[in-house]
Parts: C-alpha cells; structure tokens; sequence
C-alpha cells in the first residue's frame, strides 16, 4: 500500500472511531434512555479499533496477526449469532396475544419521574387503559414499588393514572414491594390468590413489547397461564435500545 493510501485508510479509520463515539456520547449523555445503544456504539468502535492494531502488527508478525483476526472474527460472529437467538423469542412475544381476556390483568410497573409517569410506563398504561375498557369484568392489578428518583410507588402512580383516566378505584389492586419483574409477577399473583382469584388459571400481563417475552416466562415457571399485551414503545430508535437491553436481560435469566 502506498502512502497516500495508507494515509487515507488511516483518515478513514479515525474519522469512523470519532463518529462512533461522538454518537455514543449523544445517545448516553443528550438523551435519555438510550444507554444500551450508546454502549452497542462504543463496543463496534472497539472492534474496529482492534482490527486496525491487529493489521498493523501483521508488519512484525503475520502469522500470529492472522491468528488474532481469526479469533476476533470468531468472537464477532459467534456474539451475533447468541444475540440473534436470544432476540427471536423476545421478538415473537413482542405483541398482544390473540383473545387475552382474563379475569385479571397484572400491569407492569416502570419508572416514574417524581410523580409522572415516564414514557415508557405510559405507553403500559394506555395499553392497560384499553384492555380494562375492552373487557369491563377484568380487575388490574398495578405492580411497582419506589426507585431512586420516584417520589410515590410505581403503583401508586399507576393508580392515579387509571383513576383519572376512568378507572373505577374497585378495579385497581396495588402491589407496591416489587423492584424486579420476578417479584413484580410472583407479588401479583400473590395479591389475585387474597383476592379470591385463581392464580394459577388464565391471567393477562401488561407491559412494553421487548418485555413481554421475559414477563411471560416468569409467569408460565410460577403455573399461571399468561397471556401478553403490548404497551407499543413511541419512539422507535428507543425501542431498538430495549430489544437489545431485553436480550443481556433474557440471556442474564436463562443463565441463572
């Protein structure tokens, strides 16, 4: 390679580097919500940043710098396939099952801006808002406890938000000590056996589509018969950020 174009490679490789990490700091640090992505773009410039030293060492030692490309290469590939798998069932779930009337609905809690709703516990709670209007019998029950930076329960936010929006109050259970999707479903259904409710028959759940995958798993290894409803993510550059969340946090469950 001649100067010029190893000059221009080089330009290239820096101008690609900085790109990558002047978007990742957007994503981290203007924005809320998007740290997932941020960390995506940090580790592809990684990446690249590790093929550039390994083709530069191939000057000293050729054989062994193609050894490393191998194995990087491998690494790369064997990474996207495991993050493939994992993402399928997450995005199979990702929707309203067909028919999920049910006796009772647990809605999932999700942060809560002093005493606001965040985006995406509202768009859970218009989902939940619209399946209570579509089957009149069904009781919610509101299942959240208080985080860092909430001033009430993620229940107790949820609850007001129904009862503004119509809800009457006798509909809406509260469950207020959960701080994980296992205790927030194992707490529920807690709450549906005092209340008199079977809590091992037919129960929907509530919460954002890149969740429902993990919420349904959880349920179906406590006995009930789940069915999903999705709370639609707004912003879709947002919800790409959850799927890949969603897949440490489903890949972090089968392990354990």
């Amino acid at each position: 390679m001649n100067k010029r174009k190893r000059m221009g490679a080089a330009t290239a490789f820096w101008l690609a580097e900085l790109a990558l990490l002047i978007a990742a700091a957007c994503f981290a640090f203007a924005l809320v919500g998007y740290t997932t992505i941020a960390m995506a773009l940090i580790s592809v410039a990684v990446i690249i940043a590790l093929y550039r030293l390994i083709s530069a060492y191939s000057k000293k030692n050729a054989k062994r710098a193609k050894r490393l490309k191998t194995v990087l290469t491998s690494l790369v590939c064997l990474g996207l396939v495991c993050f493939i798998i994992v993402e399928i069932p997450i995005i199979k779930s990702a929707r309203t099952d067909k028919n999920p009337e049910a006796p009772y609905v647990i809605v999932l809690g999700a942060g809560v801006n002093g005493t606001v709703p965040s985006l995406s516990l509202l768009n859970r709670l218009t989902a939940a808002k619209e399946y209570l209007e579509t089957y009149p019998e069904a009781v919610a029950i509101v299942s959240g406890g208080q985080g860092s930076g909430e001033d009430i329960t993620e229940a107790e936010c949820m609850r007001q938000w129904l009862l503004e929006e119509g809800i009457p109050a006798e509909r809406i259970i509260m469950e207020d000590k959960s701080f994980s999707t296992e205790d927030n479903i194992r707490n529920s259904i807690e709450k549906i056996r005092e209340h008199g409710g079977d809590p091992l028959g037919r129960i929907a759940i509530v919460s954002s589509e890149y969740h429902l995958y993990r919420a349904k798993y959880i349920a179906h290894g406590l006995g009930s018969e789940a069915l999903g409803v999705a709370g639609h993510t707004s912003y879709p550059v947002l919800m790409v950020n959850y799927f890949i969340r969603e897949a440490l946090a489903v890949t972090y469950m089968w392990i354990m």
